[in-house]
């Protein structure tokens, strides 16, 4: 039985027996019992107004407060029915004026007065108080609660425009990971990570502090010119749960985002992988490792000659970055991690990032990388055509292969 049953049983049997402010002093020691969110399962339960719960619980503290009498006083009970009206039975047309204020589709409507205003129950109130219905916020906050409503944010899930080859590609990039994974060579998914402003930022999250010592931050976020900014691009190794991350500080480009690569199979890689020929790279579609970016393949191209590697690269579709490995595998925790710190210097940041691990046994190396990325380096046709890449027969856009010139 849940709590909403239980105590919508006690309330049932209750009743019969005990008066009006008896019943609210139940009601009020029944939601400080269940702690938190206790009054809305009373609510729930029994249907009393929240405020007389909430008058219940002022009623006990008074009461703990008293000190006991030789002889109980005798309460005052009033008869049934007895009180204020409540403002829905003396206006019985405020709550539909307050659900056509609310109803979503008037978000299209010309005429609704609140098309362009924030919905806040004081808004709502002057509104409605406008239209002959005099009541205040905190009524308004009632009857919506009344109405099942309550404060939701906009939650993401509308991903847009489908590409039909959105599923198959991703059957195709489960299907060649497995395949590498059987075979003992190494799959790769990378991504950067938000870029950081360095200094004494507010970073979100909490960390435990002394009471009433939180860490001081600067009011603004306006980058600090001499410490610029980190940017974190990943390499996650999904065979064996480890990675690397290289921390730069000028731009987020295409050689940058092969550096990395290169850093991690130097460093990482090709210890653990002596034998492999082939290394497969799942990226998002778009950004440095965008499917369309050249400078991204002939980059690869360099790294592919100089480790020897087949390079395949399985990228995925667009408005699917969410479903890269690296981002719920690697980059999660490292921002669990360092919730709450100020990202003060670089130092702090890489620190930070290698340090970060998991119960499942998550292992993290990183590094700055101070080097200076060129932007918008353009790659003529002709370096493009000594690019050895080779489509794949399903979608060759995004699923590729660049051999070194040797081969």
């Amino acid at each position: 039985m849940d709590e909403v049953e239980r105590v919508r049983k006690l309330f049932c049997d209750l009743t019969p027996i005990l008066n009006e402010r008896q019943i609210r002093l139940w009601a009020a020691a029944e939601a400080e019992s269940l702690g938190r969110g206790g009054v809305t399962i009373v609510t729930r339960a029994t249907g009393l107004r929240h405020k007389r719960i909430v008058a219940g619980k002022r009623d006990l503290l008074m009461q703990r407060k008293t000190p006991p009498l030789e002889a109980p006083c005798e309460q005052r009970v009033r008869r049934p029915g007895a009180g204020r009206k409540r403002i829905e039975d003396q206006d019985p047309e405020v709550v539909k004026a307050l659900e056509r204020l609310i109803d979503p589709a008037t978000r299209g409507d010309p005429e609704s007065p609140l098309r362009w205003t924030s919905k806040g129950t004081r808004r709502l109130a002057e509104e409605l108080t406008a239209q002959g219905h005099p009541v205040g916020a905190t009524k308004v906050r009632e009857l919506l609660v009344d109405l099942d409503y309550s404060l939701q944010a906009n939650h993401k899930t509308r991903e847009g425009k489908q590409d039909p080859d959105r599923d198959a590609q991703f059957e195709y990039i489960n299907r060649r990971a497995k395949e590498f994974q059987s075979k003992g060579l190494p799959v790769i998914s990378v991504d950067t990570k938000k870029k950081e402003n360095l200094g004494d930022f507010k970073n979100g999250g909490r960390e435990w502090e002394p009471q009433g010592s939180p860490v001081p931050v600067r009011v603004h976020d306006f980058i600090d010119k001499e410490l610029g900014k980190a940017i974190p691009y990943g390499v996650y190794d999904l065979a064996r749960n480890e990675g690397w991350v290289s921390v730069g500080i000028d731009h987020d480009t295409a050689e940058f985002a092969v550096e990395t690569i290169r850093r991690w199979w130097k460093r990482m890689g090709k210890a653990v992988y002596p034998e492999a020929e082939e290394l497969l790279i799942t990226a998002d579609g778009g950004g440095s490792n965008g499917a369309r970016v050249r400078l991204w393949k002939t980059e690869l191209q360099e790294f592919a000659d100089e480790s020897g590697l087949r390079i395949q690269v399985a990228h995925y579709p667009p408005g699917t970055s969410k479903w890269n490995k690296i981002e719920h595998r690697m980059f999660c925790h490292i921002t669990a991690n360092w919730r709450g710190r100020p990202l003060e210097t670089l130092e702090t940041v890489v620190n930070l990032i290698g340090a970060t691990t998991t119960k499942r046994g998550l292992h993290i190396r990183a590094a700055a990388d101070r080097n200076s990325y060129k932007k918008g380096i353009k790659v003529a046709h002709e370096e493009m055509e000594a690019v050895n890449l080779r489509p794949a027969r399903f979608r060759g856009d995004w699923n590729y292969t660049v051999t070194p010139q040797s081969d």
